[in-house]
């Protein structure tokens, strides 16, 4: 096993707790089994887990903060997964300069400062957000634990067996009873048949493509909306003006940002991409995301 520390005195401000807890990604464990637990996740010390491929083969990596510093174990070199996966090169403090000064936003801010963005893998990001619909976060969580103890490869790691996140392949091999058993409900056919696709080389990596065109190219896959589109823009492919339009964000706009409602998707993302900020306006989101649904309320 490999171990190494990543310094975050370079970084700013970085908070891993709020980093993986925050709806942003599904594809994060504690290893203490207390994942989605707390009230407001922000500030732990607990270990964290995932999986990456490096070279085709999949490896798990084991990661948790301690002060201003990153202590992380796997069998690969795990400080280019980390820094890629959870954008530790992201300049908080422009971001936060480029926000709107508004009460919600900076009291967002304010209470998870260090959050940071994640870029999670695309395919698993796209299986997770299809499974999203009408959920709360430890339910979509659950969900793909159960996906990978089911399909994903044995990886041997620290004396136990753990589970790497499926390929499209692996899940395109399976049937929708069997994801139904697993607990996904209507959402089976769905990500079967974009697993299917993606299988037969449909690839959701948009490239160069300008945001809008990017979200809608999204959408061919089965299960796959605007709102889920512009998740896997923002929490994988590195748009980070995508907002994407949940209930947090439509109870946001009716209270704060009344005049950017404008009847359709298509607008109000334009008007609320606007109001938070343009470039940076997904950032902003997930934190007031965060702060609404864990913050000062309750889920």
């Amino acid at each position: 096993m490999e171990r190494g520390v990543l310094p975050l005195s370079s970084v700013g401000a970085f908070d891993l707790q709020s980093t993986v807890e925050s709806g942003q990604s599904y594809l994060w464990s504690r290893a203490d089994g207390r994942m989605y637990e707390s009230t407001g996740p922000y500030g732990g010390d607990a270990w964290y887990e995932t999986t990456a491929r490096v070279e085709g083969e999949p490896a798990v990596v084991r990661v948790r903060q301690v002060g201003d510093r990153l202590e992380w174990e796997s069998s690969v070199d795990a400080g280019p997964i980390l820094r890629e996966r959870l954008r530790l090169a992201d300049d908080l403090p422009a971001i936060r300069a480029a926000a709107p000064g508004d009460d919600v936003v900076e009291s967002a801010f304010d209470a998870y400062w260090g959050m940071h963005l994640v870029r999670d893998p695309p395919v698993p990001s796209l299986i997770s957000f299809i499974c999203s619909a009408q959920m709360r976060v430890a339910r979509i969580h659950g969900m793909q634990e159960a996906l990978r103890e089911a399909y994903g490869t044995p990886v041997e790691f620290d004396g136990r067996t753990c589970h790497a996140y499926p390929t499209a392949d692996q899940l395109a091999a399976t049937t929708e009873d069997a994801l139904r058993d697993l607990g996904l409900g209507y959402r089976a056919p769905y990500v079967l048949e974009t697993a299917r696709m993606v299988a037969d080389g449909d690839d959701p990596v948009t490239g160069d493509l300008p945001y809008e065109e990017a979200r809608e190219a999204l959408t061919r896959f089965v299960g796959v909306g605007d709102k889920v589109a512009d998740c896997v823009l923002l929490f994988s492919l590195g748009y980070l003006e995508a907002v994407p339009l949940d209930t947090w964000i439509r109870t946001t706009i009716e209270e704060y940002y009344p005049d950017c409602d404008r009847g359709n998707y298509a607008d109000t993302s334009r008007a609320i991409r606007t109001a938070l900020g343009g470039e940076y306006a997904g950032y902003a989101q997930t934190y007031v995301f965060h702060y609404l649904r864990t913050g000062e309320t309750t889920e």
